[in-house]
Protein backbone atom coordinates (compact mmCIF):
# COMPACT_ATOMS: atom_id res chain seq x y z
CA UNK A 1 0.00 0.00 0.00
CA UNK A 2 0.97 3.40 -0.88
CA UNK A 3 1.77 5.92 2.02
CA UNK A 4 1.61 9.45 2.41
CA UNK A 5 4.83 11.30 2.67
CA UNK A 6 5.46 13.70 5.46
CA UNK A 7 4.84 16.70 2.91
CA UNK A 8 1.52 15.63 1.96
CA UNK A 9 0.80 14.98 6.00
CA UNK A 10 1.93 18.49 6.82
CA UNK A 11 -0.46 19.67 4.03
CA UNK A 12 -3.35 18.17 5.47
CA UNK A 13 -1.97 19.60 9.03
CA UNK A 14 -2.15 22.67 7.86
CA UNK A 15 -5.54 23.04 6.54
CA UNK A 16 -6.96 21.00 9.56
CA UNK A 17 -4.95 23.26 12.01
CA UNK A 18 -4.83 21.73 15.27
CA UNK A 19 -7.06 21.53 18.28
CA UNK A 20 -5.86 19.68 21.83
CA UNK A 21 -9.67 20.22 22.79
CA UNK A 22 -12.54 18.82 21.33
CA UNK A 23 -15.21 21.47 18.75
CA UNK A 24 -17.20 21.27 15.61
CA UNK A 25 -16.13 21.68 12.81
CA UNK A 26 -17.69 23.83 9.86
CA UNK A 27 -20.13 20.30 8.85
CA UNK A 28 -20.93 20.37 12.64
CA UNK A 29 -18.75 17.14 13.17
CA UNK A 30 -17.06 16.28 16.87
CA UNK A 31 -13.60 16.97 15.58
CA UNK A 32 -10.30 16.93 18.19
CA UNK A 33 -5.86 17.22 16.72
CA UNK A 34 -5.80 17.49 13.45
CA UNK A 35 -9.40 16.79 12.05
CA UNK A 36 -10.15 13.69 13.80
CA UNK A 37 -13.97 12.98 13.18
CA UNK A 38 -14.85 11.81 16.80
CA UNK A 39 -16.47 8.30 16.70
CA UNK A 40 -19.25 6.97 18.59
CA UNK A 41 -18.34 6.20 22.48
CA UNK A 42 -15.10 8.12 21.99
CA UNK A 43 -14.06 10.48 24.22
CA UNK A 44 -10.75 12.75 24.62
CA UNK A 45 -11.13 14.36 28.49
CA UNK A 46 -7.88 15.27 28.51
CA UNK A 47 -6.11 17.93 25.54
CA UNK A 48 -4.19 15.77 22.84
CA UNK A 49 -0.58 17.03 22.56
CA UNK A 50 0.63 18.02 18.76
CA UNK A 51 2.36 14.68 18.88
CA UNK A 52 -0.72 12.47 19.69
CA UNK A 53 -2.35 14.18 17.61
CA UNK A 54 -0.01 13.67 14.84
CA UNK A 55 -0.45 10.05 15.46
CA UNK A 56 -4.63 9.91 15.33
CA UNK A 57 -4.01 11.92 12.30
CA UNK A 58 -1.85 8.87 10.87
CA UNK A 59 -4.31 6.35 11.59
CA UNK A 60 -6.80 8.45 10.35
CA UNK A 61 -5.10 9.57 6.62
CA UNK A 62 -4.82 5.27 6.29
CA UNK A 63 -8.58 4.78 5.38
CA UNK A 64 -7.77 7.85 2.71
CA UNK A 65 -4.19 5.81 1.41
CA UNK A 66 -6.70 2.78 1.14
CA UNK A 67 -9.48 4.45 -0.85
CA UNK A 68 -7.02 6.72 -2.95
CA UNK A 69 -5.11 2.87 -3.49
CA UNK A 70 -8.56 1.31 -4.33
CA UNK A 71 -9.94 3.86 -6.83
CA UNK A 72 -7.47 5.21 -8.76
CA UNK A 73 -6.17 3.44 -11.71
CA UNK A 74 -3.94 5.84 -12.77
CA UNK A 75 -0.08 5.41 -12.05
CA UNK A 76 0.53 8.18 -9.26
CA UNK A 77 3.98 9.84 -8.11
CA UNK A 78 4.58 10.91 -4.57
CA UNK A 79 2.85 14.35 -4.85
CA UNK A 80 0.19 13.17 -6.75
CA UNK A 81 -0.65 10.51 -4.01
CA UNK A 82 -0.30 13.05 -1.24
CA UNK A 83 -2.46 15.02 -2.78
CA UNK A 84 -4.80 13.21 -3.75
CA UNK A 85 -4.91 11.49 0.05
CA UNK A 86 -5.43 14.71 1.36
CA UNK A 87 -8.30 15.65 -0.85
CA UNK A 88 -10.26 11.98 -0.09
CA UNK A 89 -9.16 12.71 4.05
CA UNK A 90 -11.43 16.04 4.03
CA UNK A 91 -14.18 14.54 1.91
CA UNK A 92 -13.88 11.07 2.09
CA UNK A 93 -14.15 8.21 0.01
CA UNK A 94 -17.59 8.34 -1.58
CA UNK A 95 -16.90 11.35 -2.48
CA UNK A 96 -13.96 10.38 -4.60
CA UNK A 97 -15.50 7.31 -5.93
CA UNK A 98 -18.37 9.41 -7.34
CA UNK A 99 -16.22 12.43 -8.76
CA UNK A 100 -16.01 13.53 -12.17
CA UNK A 101 -11.76 13.88 -10.82
CA UNK A 102 -11.98 9.96 -10.72
CA UNK A 103 -12.96 9.51 -13.85
CA UNK A 104 -10.74 12.02 -15.81
CA UNK A 105 -7.84 10.85 -14.00
CA UNK A 106 -8.60 7.47 -14.71
CA UNK A 107 -8.31 8.09 -18.38
CA UNK A 108 -5.13 9.44 -18.23
CA UNK A 109 -6.68 12.86 -18.23
CA UNK A 110 -3.67 14.16 -15.42
CA UNK A 111 -3.75 18.14 -16.25
CA UNK A 112 -8.21 18.20 -15.35
CA UNK A 113 -7.54 17.39 -11.74
CA UNK A 114 -6.81 20.43 -10.32
CA UNK A 115 -9.89 22.12 -11.97
CA UNK A 116 -11.82 19.50 -10.80
CA UNK A 117 -10.38 19.45 -7.27
CA UNK A 118 -11.83 23.68 -7.11
CA UNK A 119 -15.35 22.34 -8.10
CA UNK A 120 -15.27 21.00 -4.12
CA UNK A 121 -15.10 24.16 -2.45
CA UNK A 122 -19.00 24.17 -0.31
CA UNK A 123 -19.77 23.21 2.80
CA UNK A 124 -24.10 23.76 3.52
CA UNK A 125 -23.81 25.36 -0.05
CA UNK A 126 -21.51 27.97 1.01
CA UNK A 127 -18.14 28.43 -0.40
CA UNK A 128 -15.43 28.69 2.32
CA UNK A 129 -12.62 30.14 1.56
CA UNK A 130 -10.60 28.04 3.56
CA UNK A 131 -11.57 24.95 1.09
CA UNK A 132 -10.78 27.24 -1.94
CA UNK A 133 -7.38 27.74 -0.61
CA UNK A 134 -7.07 24.12 0.34
CA UNK A 135 -8.26 23.15 -3.23
CA UNK A 136 -5.41 25.07 -5.08
CA UNK A 137 -2.41 24.07 -2.57
CA UNK A 138 -3.98 20.11 -3.50
CA UNK A 139 -4.10 20.86 -7.32
CA UNK A 140 -0.48 22.57 -7.11
CA UNK A 141 1.15 19.64 -5.12
CA UNK A 142 -0.26 17.02 -8.02
CA UNK A 143 0.79 19.08 -10.39
CA UNK A 144 4.44 19.17 -8.83
CA UNK A 145 4.52 15.67 -9.24
CA UNK A 146 5.53 14.32 -12.57
CA UNK A 147 3.09 12.00 -14.90
CA UNK A 148 4.42 8.66 -14.50
CA UNK A 149 5.32 7.03 -17.78
CA UNK A 150 2.37 4.35 -18.76
CA UNK A 151 5.55 2.81 -20.81
CA UNK A 152 7.82 2.61 -18.30
CA UNK A 153 8.20 -0.43 -15.88
CA UNK A 154 6.59 -0.74 -12.65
Amino acid sequence: MARISQTGLDLIKHFEGYSPVVYKDSGGHKTIGYGHKLQRGERFDKPLTKAQAEALLRKDVATAERAVGRLIRARLSQPQFDALVSFTFNLGSGNLARSTLRRKLNKGDYAAVPKELRKWVKSKGKTLPGLVRRRNAEGALFMSGTVPSTTSAG
